[in-house]
């Protein structure tokens, strides 16, 4: 048999070695046994990696999504194979011990994607995710692997209805602190909850799905014009029934994810990001993606785009919109339109498409009188949406969504606790102040294992009116709906002997936006000599073996992307 597709003339550089031949009998057997004939096995494998679960409603339409994919993909002349990986809530599991799975789910789907696509020997994979930690691990995994690629995003929920207004999850996470706070009643939280989540996709605000759903549109992996397209819109079906199709094109063409992930590709992500009040998430996740193709990115330069890049959408948790009025009003080419305008953008780099990041900016079709996206000689802020503050309680870096909050400066007393439940007990106690400064430590990537986001936290804090006058600093993550003060990835971490383990209750903390700075009011030598005192709590036994311990045995700093090695 020829390595080509006989009936298509497609190229077929993998999937020849498994299926040709007379040595290859065996395998087209079992193939055959499930409904593949010899012309399938005589076309391009195209390796469909789905998210999909029933245990969220982030992924939830994906198994149907595929489908169309699978049917593109046939057209086009290449026989789909579809498989599946693992993918955890972020929203289901927060404020519990399952969140400890989320990041660490990253990992395991990239690796997943990964030995399927080398056993497989697929000519080329089309991924599809939605809920947070499948975006990049997807990505993680097609830039791992190096084959013709396209990743589709499964879209964003439409947003719930209540009392009159438009609400998202983040609306349940804080209600659940005005309850708290006797601000609402039970009957008034079971209503919210009924209506808040109102179907199948991604958390509706720029949270940490959409942002990175638009930063992958930005970086040049996923189509342009593909990434906001509503879950359960009625075009989705046709954009996943044209990725098939593309995938193709995109074998035959050998687009590979190394010549679209570039230094400057990574760079118009981060602009992306900032520019639409992004997730501090995108700071691990862009670094990760970097890491697979060893490009050096750090979160410096997420601090230098940030400071250059305006702030052009008004997208929540930090601005009035949702990711289906950022459709309306013409997707993420607007705001990469304002980026280009502005002289922000790589212009020249080449999506997936073939089409250059720049051509998708100039093809922008913005919606008449839309207020999503801001003029650009008329930003929200003159500034991004991140900043990276460094100091004697930070020395590698911690991460703050300037988006969420019009603070610039704070100084208070420490109240310190050892883990995110310690604190949520705190806050429902009704034992935080104003002017106080909370710190969880334990939480980052060794210490939790698994730099558990503090959603719930933050949340209750906000929803009982303390949202302006507390802040946060912790060495876990924020949830993308996290608003507020609130600075997480402090690395050090508290058990890699970071100084943040050195806090004790009442020291005074300052936070400076301006300064981009993190200072705790100590001498260096009390700082030493209480983080050699220092004793974090034993892990429980469940997380001292499987995949828990073999992930806080190999994780990195997440100054470095939390990736494992």
């Amino acid at each position: 048999m020829n390595t080509d597709a006989t009936a298509t003339g497609l190229p077929r550089p993998r999937s020849a070695t498994v299926f040709d031949g007379p040595d290859r009998a065996h395998a087209r057997a079992y193939m055959k046994g499930i409904g593949f004939d010899d012309e399938a096995l005589r076309r391009p494998t195209i390796g469909i990696a789905n998210t999909w679960t029933e245990a969220m409603p982030c992924n939830f339409h994906l198994r149907g999504l595929a489908e169309h994919i699978k049917d593109g993909v046939r057209a086009a002349g290449g026989t789909p194979m579809e498989f599946n990986t693992v993918a955890v809530s972020d929203g289901v599991t927060m404020g519990t011990q399952g969140m400890k799975a989320s990041l660490i789910s990253r990992e395991v789907i990239a690796d997943s994607i990964e030995l399927m696509a080398r056993g497989y020997q697929f000519d080329a994979i089309v991924a599809l995710c939605a809920c947070d930690k499948t975006i990049p691990g997807c990505a993680m995994a097609l830039a791992r692997l190096d084959v013709p690629s396209v990743l589709l995003y499964g879209g964003s929920i439409a947003p719930g209805h209540w009392h009159g207004r438009d609400v998202t999850i983040l609306d349940i996470f804080e209600a659940i602190g005005a309850h708290n706070a006797g601000e609402m009643t039970d009957e008034e939280l079971h209503e919210l909850e009924g209506v808040a989540s109102p179907g199948a996709g991604a958390c509706g605000g720029q949270f940490t799905a959409n942002t990175m759903a638009c930063a992958f549109e930005a970086l040049g992996i996923s189509a342009g014009g593909s990434a906001m397209v509503p879950a359960e819109g009625e075009d989705k079906p046709t954009v996943a029934e044209k990725v098939g199709e593309l995938v193709i094109r995109v074998l035959a063409e050998d687009i590979t994810p190394s010549k679209i992930i570039t230094k400057e590709s990574l760079e118009n992500a981060i602009a992306c990001v900032c520019a639409s009040g992004g997730s501090t998430n995108a700071v691990l996740h862009l670094i990760a993606l970097a890491h697979e193709l060893g490009i050096e990115l750090t979160i410096d330069d997420f601090e230098r785009i940030s400071r250059a890049t305006p702030l052009y959408a008004s997208l929540k948790p930090g601005g009035r919109f949702v990711a289906t009025d950022l459709f309306a009003a013409g997707g993420v080419p607007v705001i990469l339109k304002r980026l280009d305008d502005a002289g922000l953008l790589h212009r020249d780099q080449v999506t997936v498409t073939g089409a250059t990041i720049g051509e998708v900016a100039e093809a922008a079709i913005e919606a008449p009188g839309q207020e999503v996206v801001l003029p650009v000689d008329a930003p929200l802020k003159p500034e991004g949406g991140l900043a990276i503050l460094r100091g004697n309680l930070a020395p590698e870096g911690a991460v703050v969504k300037v988006a969420g909050t019009e603070r610039r400066r704070q100084s208070g007393p420490a109240r310190v606790f050892e883990s995110e439940e310690e604190c949520f007990r705190a806050v429902k106690d009704q034992q935080i102040n104003p002017g106080d400064i909370v710190v969880i430590r334990g939480e980052g990537p060794v210490g939790g294992p698994g730099m558990r986001e503090m959603l719930q936290v933050t949340a209750a804090i906000v929803g009982e009116g303390l949202g302006e006058s507390v802040a946060m600093v912790t060495d876990g993550r924020f949830s993308g709906a996290t608003r507020g003060l609130m600075i997480g990835h402090v690395a050090p971490e508290a058990a890699k002997g970071g100084p943040i383990a050195a806090i004790a209750e009442g020291d005074r903390i300052t936070v400076d936006i301006d300064a981009r700075s993190l200072e705790v009011d100590l001498p260096a030598d009390v700082i030493a000599a209480r983080i050699a005192a220092y004793d974090p709590p034993a892990p429980p036994p469940e997380l001292r073996r499987g995949v828990m311990a073999k992930y806080a045995a190999t994780v990195s700093s997440a100054a470095h992307g939390a990736v494992t090695s």
